[in-house]
């Protein structure tokens, strides 16, 4: 069946979409569409001049038998603007405010339009750090964590805090709550992660970071590697934080308990 361009065009699209980090040889679309290798190079050229000016990510091309192309995701600044103030504006309603200082948040988390721009986000500020695998401790970081493995094209490690039978042997670490001074607990299968990965942190909430470094500490019982760390909400703390590095999209900057007011900035991502 032979496409037409404006075909091709859609279709191939499509694909890079849905295969992001993953090169994609060029013969698999010259055979796909039964077409010469120079036209879909000419096709490519089109879709990576639209990602680019469109802000949608962008295309690199490897020369080579082994070549081809390979797309990475993005957000433009103007996008990451938009959504940022919509984020500040929406966690700034004063009926989310917990004991604590914490925030409701089970909305925004299971909300797929926040859930996928915000992977999305997470996905293009490490797209360079040769991500192997996402990890996150359960439960409400496990949709954003799936959504930036999803645009990095890796599988996804969730720690929790006791062990399941169905995880087979596990690895557990004590570790102290940043923000309540406890003593917790840690769990992750043996399976779940090889010696030596690279690993990208993602949580919903970060006060302190005791959770967090809790998670650093466990990776190193595998020998693996932190390659970065994204968090949806870092709370300003009084205390010393306990994890450097990191990025956040927004920042809980001043909670009044007394007066319901919550004020939000930007994060640093």
């Amino acid at each position: 069946m032979k496409f037409r361009r404006s075909e091709r065009l859609i279709d191939m699209t499509h694909y890079l979409l849905q295969h992001p980090c993953q090169i994609v040889p060029l013969t698999l679309f010259a055979d796909r569409y039964g077409a010469a290798k120079s036209s879909v190079s000419e096709d490519v050229a089109i879709i990576k001049e639209t990602f680019e000016q469109r802000g949608f990510g962008t295309l690199k091309t490897i020369a080579g038998a082994a070549g081809g192309v390979q797309y990475f995701p993005s957000v433009s600044d103007e996008e990451t603007e938009q959504f940022t103030h919509s984020l500040m504006n929406r966690l700034s309603e004063p009926d989310r405010l917990l004991p604590g200082g914490y925030l409701y948040m089970t909305d925004i988390v299971g909300d797929p339009k926040i859930v996928k721009v915000v992977g999305k986000l997470f996905a293009a500020k490490f797209v360079n750090e040769k991500v192997d695998v996402v990890m996150t401790v359960a439960t409400k970081g496990i949709p954003l964590a799936y959504a930036t493995a999803s645009e990095l094209n890796v599988p996804v490690v969730i720690v929790r805090r006791d062990s399941k039978v169905t995880e087979g042997s596990t690895v557990s670490i004590n570790y102290v709550s940043g923000s309540m001074k406890r003593i917790q607990t840690m769990v992750l299968s043996k399976r779940s992660l090889q010696e030596g990965s690279n690993v990208l942190i993602i949580d919903d909430f970060m006060k302190a970071g005791g959770t967090i470094n809790g998670m650093k500490s466990l990776l190193e019982e595998f020998n693996a590697n932190v390659a970065g760390i994204g968090v949806l909400v870092e709370a300003e703390h009084p205390e010393e934080r306990l994890v450097d590095h990191y990025y956040s999209v927004v920042k809980l900057s001043e909670v009044n308990i007394k007066e319901k007011q919550i004020k939000v900035t930007k994060g640093t991502l």
